[in-house]
């Protein structure tokens, strides 16, 4: 049997991230025989995961980055069981290397299949969760491309926002930010009324005419009062016509003005849950 050295479990723990005894273990399982034990840890994450594959994953960390020349942004949830793990250091950091590489993918699934270090991303998040001990998956991927994008994360990595602008106008930065903030605050469910999709609209007509036939307003009327009904829905729900949350005189498309010809072309947010 190979004689397992301290510096050996060490540097095993450093690529893995798995705890001291589990390193030495696999180590020992492997006969020293770095590359094995790597082998053996992940054997151990697909045990794992088999195990927790029914378990709900609602808690974990919102990340957005955006690349050097802001023109690029992605938003990820890294989901896990608890919020004692979502919280935790090693665990924020992994989900903002995986943000990183996120970056550079057009896709989920090109995403999971992108090199982690060695492994893909998917069978990093199964080792992983073999060294955590819960159920780790990635449950959003966003990405929006555009003249200026900026992004916002929510204090304690609930939320994440993208926001893209036509212009990287001097004064871009503050105001995507604002924007992003905005759309975190708010949870518009579109960019503008052309976003909402047919079925919410027809819903939202029928919802404001239930309630105008509860108030006795004549058939006849119906139409044209459930109209400025969906105009107050418009108005509250995509995000370009909401009050503006820093000075509600304006709306966000308003506020985007103040920087010239400038409009926002795309948003994504991310939550936990």
């Amino acid at each position: 049997m190979a004689k397992i050295t301290a510096a050996e479990v060490n540097k095993l723990r450093k690529a893995t991230g798995a705890g001291m005894m589990d390193c030495k273990n696999a180590l020992v399982e492997a006969d020293g025989n770095f590359d094995t034990a790597i082998e053996v840890l992940r054997k151990k994450g697909q045990k794992v995961a088999a195990k927790r594959a029914d378990r709900e994953s609602t808690e974990g960390a919102a990340i957005a980055k955006v690349n050097d020349s802001n023109t690029t942004g992605v938003s990820i949830v890294l989901g896990c069981e608890t919020d004692f793990v979502g919280k935790n250091e090693d665990f924020t950091k992994l989900a903002h290397k995986f943000a990183e590489i996120a970056l550079n993918q057009s896709s989920k699934e090109d995403f999971l299949a992108a090199d982690f270090e060695g492994m893909t991303v998917a069978e990093k998040l199964i080792e992983q969760t073999g060294v955590i001990g819960e159920k780790l998956e990635i449950k959003a991927f966003e990405k929006i491309e555009a003249p200026f994008v900026g992004f916002y994360i929510h204090a304690g990595n609930k939320i994440a926002t993208l926001v893209g602008l036509s212009s990287a106008t001097e004064g871009a930065a503050i105001v995507a930010k604002d924007v992003a903030m905005q759309a975190a605050a708010m949870n518009p469910i579109a960019l503008d009324e052309n976003g909402v999709d047919a079925a919410t609209v027809e819903k939202e007509i029928e919802i404001a005419k239930d309630q105008l036939r509860q108030e006795g307003k004549p058939e006849a009327m119906l139409d044209n009062i459930a109209k400025g009904k969906l105009k107050r829905f418009f108005k509250d729900n995509t995000l370009v016509n909401q009050s503006f949350i820093k000075d509600s005189k304006l709306s966000v498309a308003q506020y985007v003005k103040t920087l010239g010809d400038v409009t926002v072309t795309a948003f994504t947010r991310v939550a936990l849950g």
